[in-house]
């Protein structure tokens, strides 16, 4: 317990886990957080931070360390976790949260600004939550006279919450907000095509906050003939999977500038584009069979483009109609997927490679897939497959 007097602030880290996890039936709730606190310990372990007990209770863990600010910080980026607050531990006896309350207030309050007392409790004791609440600001009034301090239990400028569990309690005055989602692994794994971009991360970040676990895929020179610095994609698939902490952090690259040169030449520019997609996603469902992979996700959006249209789309994945694409970007603008990358800290992501010729409205509309089937069977295409498996190569992120 951090006791009054003492220079450590807090001692113990309250994780609150995400509401879905909390109305699954009971054998799916304990699965769930059994990967979520086993994902907990991974980042623990990742970045070294000591701590000396687990002790989970429903809807919540308590991680017993030295360390709690950086703590919760760390396990903010944890799928699963809803929020955090670095706490201080005592016993549910009302003197020691008394005595706990008035040092934690000492410590984090500012003179002269308003407060209230917030009380969350859990078993049975011989004190309401609202004699908690009472009781702990007139001993924070009475005791810290000096601060100066108001009352305003409808808009505080600052909280002391205090969290009572059986016979522990927790008193806190910051809560940090979780990803929230659903714990990372208790959903199958899935092949994400990763151009480097703000739109390819996030549209894999968000399948990662369902659960699923990425396998990063990029096509080097993928874009028909663009091609993207090494050292920047892996700067920014690094970026992304620290997000999967305790997972395997890989990024399996595919060597296709050769092989998409050869299947785009001498053809219009609207019809290159859809080749070298449609290759794309059938080299991705050939790795999603050999991963055991559950769907292939691209940042794809509607409308940003000529060529992202509904048309498109669905002569794209007629390459591979007996296996899922996902799109979780169809529905969001440029400023929505821009947020998305800001929270995950994607924020100077590489740009959307741009084809070399503009494609219109009217190109789009003409294409037909049966023009599409006849070009592919002419040039062999399982055979551009092949060799494009055969050079993929993996790098460590």
């Amino acid at each position: 317990m951090g006791l009054p007097g003492s220079d450590q602030r807090f001692d113990t880290v309250v994780v609150r886990f995400g509401g879905e996890i909390g109305i699954k039936a009971a054998w799916t709730r304990k699965l769930y957080e059994r990967r979520l606190i086993a994902n907990i310990k991974a980042v623990l372990k990742h970045y070294a931070i000591p701590y000396t007990s687990f002790v989970r209770r429903f809807g919540r863990l308590y991680i017993k360390t030295d360390k709690a600010e950086e703590t919760a910080e760390r396990l903010s980026r944890v799928f699963g976790v809803s929020s955090l607050s670095p706490a201080l531990e005592t016993t549910s006896d009302l003197n020691d949260i008394l005595n706990v309350s008035v040092h934690l207030v000492g410590l984090r309050f500012k003179k002269g600004k308003s407060f209230a007392v917030r009380c969350h409790r859990v078993g049975e004791h011989p004190y309401t939550s609202q004699d908690v609440c009472r009781q702990v600001g007139h001993f924070i009034l009475t005791s810290l006279s000096q601060l100066n301090l108001k009352v305003d239990l409808t808009r505080p400028e600052q909280a002391l919450q205090v969290e009572v569990r059986e016979d522990k309690a927790y008193v806190f005055t910051d809560t940090i907000k979780g990803v929230g989602g659903l714990p990372l692994g208790t959903q199958p794994k899935i092949i994400c095509l990763f151009k480097g971009d703000a739109s390819s991360a996030a549209a894999c970040w968000m399948t990662m906050k369902r659960g699923c676990q990425p396998m990063l895929v990029h096509f080097e020179n993928g874009v028909c003939g663009e091609k993207l610095g090494v050292e920047k994609l892996k700067d920014t698939a690094q970026m992304l999977m620290y997000w999967s902490i305790g997972f395997p952090r890989k990024l399996y690259v595919i060597e296709s500038g050769r092989i998409f040169q050869k299947l785009t030449q001498k053809q219009p520019p609207e019809l290159s584009s859809l080749l070298c997609k449609r290759l794309m996603l059938s080299i991705a469902y050939r790795l999603a069979e050999g991963a055991k992979a559950e769907g292939i996700v691209t940042g794809d959006s509607l409308g940003k483009k000529a060529s992202q249209t509904l048309h498109v789309y669905r002569i794209q994945d007629e390459a591979v109609k007996d296996y899922p694409v996902y799109r979780p970007l169809l529905g969001l603008d440029t400023g929505e997927i821009e947020e998305i990358a800001q929270r995950i800290c994607l924020e100077t992501a590489l740009q959307e490679v741009k084809n070399k010729a503009e494609i219109t409205k009217a190109q789009v509309a003409a294409i037909k897939l049966e023009d599409i089937q006849r070009i592919e069977k002419e040039l062999n295409i399982e055979t551009m497959i092949e060799e494009a498996l055969k050079s993929r190569r993996v790098l460590n992120v």
